[in-house]
């Protein structure tokens, strides 16, 4: 087995009021009760919200950069970085293709569409137009060239993941040439500790964040546009749920955890990303958490600001509910051959717009665009509701980027069983020395 990056040991549990998960819940409700009794004030919220969103946004190109260059620094290995990205790319593409299919299965069984009889013809588009226009002008050879900054200082500049995340790969390997390059990587080890560090003080304001967030979230859009289309947002919860706990839980048994275990572990950042309806809001958090794991660095450095961009399970089983939903809405008829070809569009679109504001919108009607048979107006009827089925995409894509890392560092050989199993049953990642007594 190779060797693993000792990790710190897990903090002390806080009190149970003072746990941040129970914090950022009562945020949670906080914000639902005022959204929901003071419509307006709850819609004044928002700058909460954003600002938290912001806030940790600003850390998330320092800390990708600054953990993928120590970890390719400290491996040194071309061949085993490839190794890396190829398995990573591979399970992406494998679970995506799971998630397609199992959306398009619960949304035939389940006919959220049908009988709302839409006429698309009279359908109001102009709230629309923004996500139309973007979705025609994607490209997946744009998407690629995208990838490539401008200047270095671009990437960061830009805040885009997989920008930060190339140029990170090419100053890790050129590190890992360098006679000295050691002294280089110590210094940016040092410098990620304390990028760690600002997150640490920056989560501390997520009960704040989820608040403002989840306020603005009812008071803007009411519970009252739940009702109408209750039985899709039904169908998006239902289909999400099944994929983490049968999907992702048969994948963790065959690698020897249990996805309950890890929910648990976890819970905080996905309670982050439901007050937020954003997984970039939980993505350093989630980071430190499975490198205490016992991921490797490395490996936690590449899957997972990767997985962000390509391995979006949520996103996947949202877009093709969405798609066959609009379909029903609107009685267009689909063939099995027009829904394998839906299917194979949304493979490739779905990485087009990940990091995309509005990107379930844009990749839907780029998708709707190229698809040809499904009017893209109808996607007007998802705009009420689209704010409360984000969060759940957003969760369902951070779980299972957690899973993937786990997988991937097994697969490697860059992951350490007895701490993960440890962790997982509540004690510290390590067991501290014994103070000899005078």
């Amino acid at each position: 087995m190779s060797p693993v990056s000792r990790v710190p040991s897990s903090p002390p549990k806080p009190r149970f009021h003072r746990a941040l998960y129970i914090q950022v819940l009562a945020g949670i409700v906080l914000g639902v009760a005022l959204g929901a009794f003071y419509p307006s004030a709850g819609a004044a919220m928002k700058p909460l919200g954003d600002a938290f969103i912001k806030l940790i946004r600003m850390m998330i190109a320092p800390i990708v950069f600054l953990t993928v260059v120590v970890g390719i620094g400290n491996i040194g290995d071309l061949k085993k970085l490839g190794r890396v990205g190829i398995k990573a790319l591979l399970y992406f593409e494998v679970l995506s293709t799971f998630s397609l299919l199992i959306g398009l299965a619960v949304v035939k069984l389940w006919q959220p569409g049908a009988g709302i009889n839409a006429n698309p013809a009279t359908l109001d588009t102009s709230a629309i137009q923004q996500y139309a226009s973007s979705g025609k002008s994607m490209r997946t050879v744009d998407f690629l060239l995208n990838i490539i900054p401008e200047t270095f200082v671009g990437a960061f500049s830009n805040g885009e993941i997989l920008e930060v995340l190339l140029v990170a790969i090419l100053f890790g390997l050129a590190i890992a040439r360098l006679d000295d390059g050691h002294r280089i990587t110590n210094a940016l080890e040092s410098a990620s500790r304390a990028c760690f560090g600002v997150i640490g003080i920056i989560v501390k304001a997520a009960p704040l964040g989820a608040f403002g967030a989840m306020a603005f979230t009812i008071g803007r859009y009411g519970v009252g546009t739940l009702l109408p289309l209750g039985k899709l947002l039904a169908c998006v919860y239902l289909t999400s749920a099944l994929f983490v706990l049968f999907v992702l839980g048969i994948v963790a048994r065959l690698h020897g955890f249990r996805i309950l275990k890890l929910l648990r572990y976890i819970q905080e950042e996905i309670l982050i990303v439901v007050g937020t309806s954003s997984s970039e809001s939980a993505l350093p958090p989630l980071m430190t958490k499975l490198e205490r794991l016992g991921c490797s660095k490395p490996v936690v450095g590449l899957v997972v600001p990767s997985g962000y961009s390509f391995n979006l399970d949520g996103t996947a089983i949202y877009l093709t509910i969405a798609a066959i939903f609009v379909a029903q809405a609107t009685n267009t008829k689909l063939s099995t051959g027009d829904e394998l070809w839906l299917l194979l569009i949304l493979m490739l679109t779905s990485k087009g717009a990940a990091t995309v504001t509005g990107g379930g919108f844009i990749t839907l009607a780029a998708t709707l665009s190229a698809v040809g048979s499904v009017p893209v107006a109808g996607i007007t009827l998802l705009l009420g509701v689209d704010r409360f089925m984000s969060e759940v995409r957003a969760v369902t894509n951070l779980i299972g980027n957690a899973v993937a890392t786990l997988v991937i560092a097994k697969w490697e050989n860059e992951f350490d069983a007895e701490t993960a199993a440890r962790v997982l049953n509540g004690q510290p990642a390590e067991t501290p020395l014994a103070v000899p007594t005078r």
